[in-house]
């Protein structure tokens, strides 16, 4: 039996320790005061009546996300269909449409009749036909932005579609949308049916709110959680891990599981050699400010365009995304107020209908992030540490917990 230390306690750090726990003495780490990470379900309460809304964490669907259902299905948790939707609102050029359906397609009925509208539409087509054709080709080191100026995209189709639909999934800019690594992008819209017009996957959210799932996991840690821990520095020695505290104080294990950020993991190396400082540090993270509130204003003007996901456009292109998650649609939320959750845009929500604010950072992935997942072997499973997180793979709950079992296999351990 070892002692091992988990660092994080968000999906991998769960996991890693649910799995590590059965025969290992866990001691599960983390800085903030809820045990969960970007599972972060809030508890509001409007017009006299409460309601559970998500905040990080919402959806997954039955094709992407076999391993983190089947953690539901073994915890016996819950969950229901939803529909995603995406919607796009140009304040400055005034299009507005819903992919969802026709009816919210043409949402602006003038588009019915607009030349313009309908070459957006032929040319989202022949980009979902152009990728399924060469999603199987390698495409080295090209980026989005190169493959769309080189099959000769128009701008407004960027604009309006591709790259704003990107940037709202990876919660990048514009900009690092053209920058991201074409391999990458083909690999995730082929599997998550996003080249599909039909045929696309079931998108569920967890009854409840996604919360529902964390208290059964962590009954079934074997072992010490412990919240608000103020991690100074991990370092090293041949023989053991010592966590250093902010209080002064230390513990001492065997071996310990970076379940944090990769910028946190490496900001907490007392004595990270070279690999783990050029491999971490290129897999960087940003920060997007999130704000639950009630203002419609962010949601498309004309309501048959209001989508699950709703992205604003009015800004330059290097700002991070205006993304609104419509949580009455997402979670099935009945009431006459309209839940919503705002990435990127605070200073345009009126203050009056502002019901909580978080800051959440995520994965940012460019040529050089890519490269850098391929070499977790060179770093995880060395000097008595392993490093674990979404953002060795898409950045999504189905990879924190693949990445969990990545490392609970070596230990022996599988879901």
């Amino acid at each position: 039996m070892k002692r091992i230390a988990i660092i994080g306690a968000g999906i991998s750090g769960l996991v890693t320790a649910k799995l590590l726990s059965r025969k290992h003495d866990v001691t599960l780490f983390e800085k903030n005061h809820y045990i969960g990470g970007h599972t972060h379900t809030v508890d509001v309460e409007v017009g006299g009546k409460s309601y559970a809304v998500d905040t990080g964490f919402i959806v997954f669907n039955d094709r992407t996300y076999p391993n983190f259902i089947r953690l539901l299905d073994q915890l016996g948790v819950k969950y229901k269909p939803t529909e995603m939707s995406f919607s796009v609102s140009n304040r400055q050029s005034g299009l507005e449409y819903n992919g969802h359906d026709l009816n919210t397609l043409f949402a602006q009925r003038k588009n019915l009749f607009s030349p313009k509208f309908y070459r957006l539409i032929s040319e989202i087509l022949r980009f979902n036909k152009l990728c399924k054709a060469q999603s199987q080709s390698s495409f080295g080191h090209d980026c989005l932005g190169d493959f769309l100026s080189k099959h000769q995209f128009s701008d407004f189709f960027q604009q309006h579609y591709i790259l704003p639909m990107g940037a709202a999934i990876w919660s990048t800019s514009i900009e690092g949308m053209k920058a991201f690594p074409l391999t990458f992008f083909l690999r995730f819209f082929l599997n998550h049916g996003l080249l599909d017009i039909k045929d696309r996957p079931q998108w569920y959210v967890v009854g409840g709110g996604s919360r529902s799932y964390v208290e059964p996991l962590v009954r079934q840690i074997d072992g010490d959680i412990q919240l608000n821990a103020q991690i100074s520095s991990v370092q090293r020695l041949e023989s053991a891990v010592i966590v250093r505290f902010a209080d002064g104080s230390e513990q001492q294990f065997d071996e310990v599981v970076f379940c944090c950020h990769s910028d946190e993991a490496l900001s907490l190396l007392a004595d990270a050699d070279a690999n783990e400082q050029e491999i971490l540090s290129a897999l960087a993270y940003a920060d997007n400010e999130v704000v639950l509130h009630t203002d419609q204003s962010l949601l498309p003007l004309e309501k048959r365009a209001w989508a699950s996901w709703n992205y604003l456009m009015d800004g330059v292109d290097t700002e991070l995304p205006q993304l609104t998650y419509n949580m009455n649609i997402l979670q099935g939320i009945k009431s006459d107020e309209t839940f919503c959750v705002t990435l990127n845009a605070t200073a345009k929500i009126d203050a009056s209908k502002v019901l909580r604010k978080f800051t959440y950072a995520h994965p940012q992935y460019t040529v050089a992030a890519a490269n850098a997942q391929t070499m977790w072997g060179q770093i995880s499973g060395w000097r008595r540490s392993h490093f674990c997180g979404a953002y060795w793979f898409n950045g999504f709950h189905e990879d924190g917990v693949n990445s969990a079992l990545r490392v609970a296999e070596a230990f022996g351990e599988t879901l």
